[in-house]
């Protein structure tokens, strides 16, 4: 079963009470536990009676008291306690239909699952959900969710997603709002489908729920260059990305006079590719998109300026960063700055183009090991080379490609440091405060090695790190 324990934490209630992994929890309460989301809700009163099944096919009635809200530590054979509930729909920019044939299994899978947007952030579509989950939803008060609106135009929506339900977007979200849920929402820009006309529509009809939706990102479309048999799609010029600029930012003034704030923010791309610069640090409002690539380059030059004006001294030592595309202006820049300040630093920045994906990909958490180990093989790199950690899986430590982080210091000859998403984490690498354990060159197999990572598992990670 899927609520079968894996393991009890140490020093928690129920391993206190003889709680052993293999038993099966059954009930809280009274109440029967299908998934995580009943666990979570059902346990956070302070008093617990719980029901378990015991692998000799006992029942077990276990009483406990805690604090409030306290996790009583329980964690089980499958993060849900549940199978994921996979993607219905046939998105015209699905960016997993663009991933090339041969990488590992997982990456191929579309989820579209409310209880992961709840928990991790993850964006759903709200075309699987059942009237039963909606009632659950606004029953357990599931709060925040993450929604990949794209359109609030039945037609638009349906043509985009490919579903006959994605029409229902909108009166699924006053269903939402009306339950008080907060809600978070994306729009996939697509030039000559979602845009334009239909872009201002959905921002209006988002803008109405207010405020129950809480904020709003515009992206533009990702396409790589395995898209054959896909439909066809456009990509952002200079231009478009301009226009779209304009009409998000009129629409931000309006909403900031009417609601006291701007409500919807562009993805730091839509900057870069228009050639303009990046909004200042209050213009973000706290930045509640950050998953989306919404003002990530902002926040770090931010965070780095703080950390480096307080900084202390550097070691001397030389390195070197790599990044993407998108995030290389900036780090050069903020390298530049740290150098000012002291004079021993010596370091620089490699730009790694995507040739795994296409060229037209350019956020750094979508480079490859390969891609990685191709372009910098036999460049000066100095004592360390600087990589941001959303190129890694955290467990495995491998990169999207399946090169792990070992194999690759070991190709390039220099130990590898993976660097959190924060400006503060960056510049304390620049600086010569790293993690405790790196990954030799020599010999990568015998270290193990659990790099920094950023919380959140969002798209387009406009970031360095």
């Amino acid at each position: 079963m899927q609520n079968r324990i894996k393991r009890v934490a140490p020093g928690s209630p129920l391993r206190r009470k003889g709680v052993k992994p293999g038993w099966e929890l059954l009930s809280v309460n009274g109440t029967p536990v299908t998934d995580v989301l009943d666990y979570r809700f059902y346990t956070y009163d302070a008093h617990l009676s719980l029901e378990f099944l015991t692998p000799e096919g006992g029942r077990k009635r276990v009483v406990v008291d805690k604090p409030e809200g306290a996790d009583p530590g329980l964690e089980f054979e499958t993060y849900l306690m549940d199978r994921p509930r996979s993607c219905a729909n046939r998105c015209r920019f699905c960016f997993i239909d663009q991933n090339p044939p041969g990488m590992r299994r997982s990456l191929y899978f579309k989820d579209d699952d409310a209880r992961l947007s709840f928990l991790m952030g993850c964006y759903i579509t709200l075309t699987n959900l059942s009237a039963r989950e909606l009632d659950r939803i606004a029953a357990l008060r599931i709060s925040p969710i993450n929604v990949s609106v794209h359109a609030t135009d039945p037609l638009v929506r349906r043509t985009l997603l490919g579903n006959p339900r994605a029409g229902e977007c909108l009166a699924l979200m006053r269903r939402l709002a009306a339950a008080g849920i907060e809600m978070n929402c994306q729009i996939v820009c697509c030039p000559g489908l979602n845009d334009g006309a239909v872009l201002l529509r959905t921002l209006d009809d988002l803008r109405s729920l207010y405020p129950a939706v809480h904020s709003i990102s515009v992206v533009p479309v990702g396409l790589t260059r395995h898209r054959e048999g896909l439909p066809e799609l456009r990509a952002f010029t200079p231009d478009l990305a301009a226009e779209t600029l304009d009409a998000v930012a009129r629409f931000g003034a309006q909403s900031l006079e009417e609601l006291g704030t701007r409500l919807a923010f562009c993805a730091d791309e839509l900057y870069l590719l228009a050639g303009r610069p990046l909004p200042p640090d209050g213009w973000y409002e706290g930045y509640p998109q950050l998953e989306n690539g919404v003002g990530m380059l902002r926040l770090t030059e931010t965070e780095f300026s703080e950390a480096l004006s307080s900084a202390g001294e550097a070691d001397g030592a030389p390195f070197s960063i790599a990044t993407g595309v998108a995030a290389a202006p900036l780090l050069e820049e903020l390298l530049a700055r740290a150098k000012e300040k002291f004079a021993n630093l010596d370091g620089r920045v490699y730009t790694i183009h995507n040739r795994f994906y296409g060229e037209s990909v350019t956020v750094a958490g979508l480079l490859t090991g390969g891609d990685l180990i191709a372009q910098l093989r036999g460049k000066p790199l100095g004592a360390r080379l600087l990589i941001p950690a959303e190129m890694l899986r955290t467990e495995e430590v491998d990169f999207l490609d399946g090169v792990t982080l070992s194999e690759a210091a070991a190709a390039l000859g220099v130990p590898v440091y993976p660097v959190a998403s924060f400006g503060g984490a960056l510049c304390g690498a620049m600086l010569g405060r790293l993690p405790d354990i790196p990954v030799p060159a020599a010999q990568p197999e015998e270290t193990e090695y659990y790099p920094y990572r950023s919380a959140g598992t969002g798209e387009g990670k406009e970031n360095y790190a």
